[in-house]
């Protein structure tokens, strides 16, 4: 499975399973993100977590140390 820092494919079938995240996924997302919630998105190719604020929970996009989102990169 390649991964990217910001395109945008189909997902794999099956993928969009709550904290079933990719080793490298785990490794490529940078800190204070709840991996254990981390899934793949089938609308955008992009991986989510949810981010339990004060008030509500929120899906948040999954980003590397440097900011960029996580999504899976297209195959050629």
């Amino acid at each position: 499975m390649l991964l990217s820092a910001c395109s945008t494919t189909t997902p794999p079938n099956g993928s969009s399973n709550i904290g079933n995240a990719p080793e490298a996924v785990v490794e490529l997302a940078g800190p204070g993100q709840n991996l254990a919630t981390a899934r793949l998105r089938p609308e955008d190719g992009c991986y989510w977590y949810e981010h339990n604020g004060p008030v509500e929970t929120t899906l948040l996009p999954l980003r590397t140390a440097n900011g960029n989102p996580i999504c899976v990169a297209k195959e050629a």
